[in-house]
């Protein structure tokens, strides 16, 4: 499969699918379309050999094309290919979460499943205020966790912006009320203050009432953007 190449569908193909974080108009305008894949890199239908330097969308660490990975996943899909986790399961699932929480460090020893880093700041967000009966959420401002809107709040805001609480709804889909659920920390991973942010979360009873620390922590989120502290 991955020897064939793909050719560019004309441009009027490209109307239906709206693509996330990018600009739509200009890229249809202009496609950069890629055919196949082998290793860690792409080859455009043209043949053009293309570095993968983002591993996907950081989700192909192992290489595309890994003939011992297809294999697996083909026996996979020709005994069950999905099994749903409602008040049912498959052995495998238990086997990786516990393979997991092995490696995990020890305040991280149940395994919660998603299909995607925001799912997880999501879920996470969610679990924690139910488990604290707080509903703040302490957020790095500025950073990226997924794009839900308790933490698109921020996002986009101009650098000698950050810090302004008047910038928190950057976006303009995103509902006034979410001022009052959040408590934005100015500082960067590298800031000074980088100390003082992991006191707090190392001590969440140092915080307001109203404030809830997740010790959850989403892969995507620490792989990826280099923006999550461990608590």
């Amino acid at each position: 499969m991955n020897a064939r190449l793909t050719p560019a569908p004309a441009t009027g193909d490209l109307d239906a699918f709206w693509m996330p974080f990018t600009a739509n108009r200009q890229f249809k305008a202009n496609p950069r379309l890629l055919a196949r894949a082998e290793g860690m890199y792409y080859w455009t239908a043209d043949g053009r050999e293309i570095l993968d330097g983002v591993a996907g969308l950081w989700c192909v660490n192992a290489g595309h094309g890994r003939r011992e990975i297809t294999e697996a996943v083909t026996k996979q899909l020709s005994t069950m290919e999905y099994a749903p986790a409602f008040q049912m399961g498959h052995p495998i699932a238990f086997e990786l979460a516990s393979r997991l929480a092995k490696i995990a460090p020890p305040s991280l020893e149940r395994i919660f499943f998603t299909n995607s880093g925001s799912e997880s700041t999501m879920d996470a967000i969610r679990i924690a205020r139910a488990a604290t009966g707080r509903d703040d959420v302490l957020k790095i401002f500025g950073s990226y966790h997924g794009h839900h809107d308790t933490v698109m709040v921020s996002i986009g805001v101009e650098y000698d912006k950050i810090g302004d609480r008047r910038c928190y709804p950057s976006m303009a889909s995103l509902p006034d009320l979410l001022k009052s659920a959040l408590q934005g920390l100015p500082v960067g991973l590298l800031s000074p203050s980088t100390t003082q942010v992991v006191r707090m979360l190392e001590n969440p009873m140092s915080l307001p009432p109203s404030v809830s620390v997740t010790r959850s922590v989403s892969a995507d989120s620490a792989l990826n953007w280099g923006g999550l502290m461990l608590p």
